[in-house]
């Protein structure tokens, strides 16, 4: 399997690599413990491994824990259709992997894309996710206007990443033109360490966003060159279509879901943000809001010095909050 070199750059002891089956194709995830099932979706770009310090706490903990490659990353299945990467089919895989590990019920945790996944999941099949847990990015519950009308508006005299990526083959031109030094580029802008790029998230009219990522600047501290070389490898060998498909679905999703306007969430939850994290500061009303939102929500978390990356950059601090919750639930 094509993945055998990132589990082997991670090096989680007595993990379970499999593929299970879904409606409409295949989802690569790794495992360890046994107990509850607790399934941990990543965001973009990045893959199961950007769990591997919580796989081991869980499992520890008495949790059985499954990572897994959302469709279009990693070892999952990449279709070519745009509309296959709508939210309706990121739920309908999600349910499978619960059923296909042979549980009923699932507590969900989410980071980045991740997160709106964990909430639509919870939202549209409550008798299966039973809590969730939100990192980086806060539940916005779905509201009369279109997304892509709202996001042509937040960039200002320039032009939004999620306006950006919109366009097939627009924003994996500059990508795969060098997908490591993008790559490099945008694990370290939004990491907490300088050199952050805060300003990286609008692009001048005519340029790209590699115009301001620091591409050639070392390292985050939370990942090695080893796994670096991994990831940028799968990366190379998948392309970056079916991670941007996610963003071409706004809309499709915001009609799909219209029977869950201004819906709340009544499972427990958690959130969990770094306090340097972009996302933070242009989603802070909905940060405000999560109370309000999230009727089960036992805590929201910002963690000091932390960027976008929480659960690598603060792992011991993560997994600490989230083994808490899930033994507390109810707060």
């Amino acid at each position: 399997m094509e993945t055998f070199a990132l589990m082997n750059t991670v090096r989680l002891d007595g993990a379970r690599e499999q593929l299970l089956e879904v409606p409409d194709g295949r989802i690569h995830a790794v495992e360890l413990g046994e107990g509850p099932l607790v399934v941990l979706i990543h965001g973009f770009p990045e893959g199961w491994w950007s769990w591997r310090y919580q796989l081991p706490a869980l499992a520890a903990a008495g949790f059985r824990a499954v990572a897994i490659d959302v469709r279009g990353y990693g070892g999952s299945s990449h279709p070519a259709d745009v509309e296959a990467y709508r939210m309706l089919a990121h739920v309908a895989d999600t349910v499978a992997v619960v059923r296909a590990v042979g549980s009923d019920t699932a507590v969900l945790i989410g980071h980045d894309w991740g997160s709106p996944i964990a909430t639509a999941c919870a939202l549209m099949r409550p008798d299966v996710f039973t809590a969730v847990g939100l990192l980086g990015v806060p539940y916005t519950p779905r509201g009369g206007v279109r997304p892509t009308e709202a996001f042509a508006l937040a960039g200002g005299d320039e032009e939004f990443y999620v306006s950006y990526f919109q366009q097939p083959g627009r924003a994996e031109a500059e990508i795969q033109a060098d997908i490591r030094s993008w790559l490099r580029g945008f694990y370290v802008a939004l990491d907490g360490e300088p050199p952050a790029a805060p300003g990286w998230f609008t692009v001048p009219g005519g340029g790209a966003i590699r115009d301001r990522l620091p591409t050639d600047a070392p390292l985050p501290r939370w990942i090695s060159e080893a796994e670096f070389d991994a990831r940028a490898a799968e990366f190379e060998r998948n392309g970056f279509t079916g991670p941007l498909n996610r963003y071409r679905n706004l809309d499709r999703d915001w009609e799909d879901l219209a029977a869950f306007d201004g819906a709340t969430i009544r499972q427990p939850a958690i959130y969990i943000a770094g306090e340097l994290d972009t996302s933070t500061v242009w989603l802070s009303d909905a940060i405000a809001q999560q109370a309000t939102w999230l009727p089960g929500l036992t805590g929201t978390h910002l963690l000091q010095g932390s960027g976008h990356w929480v659960q690598q950059e603060r792992p011991d601090q993560v997994n600490n909050l989230i083994l808490h919750w899930l033994h507390h639930p109810t707060g």
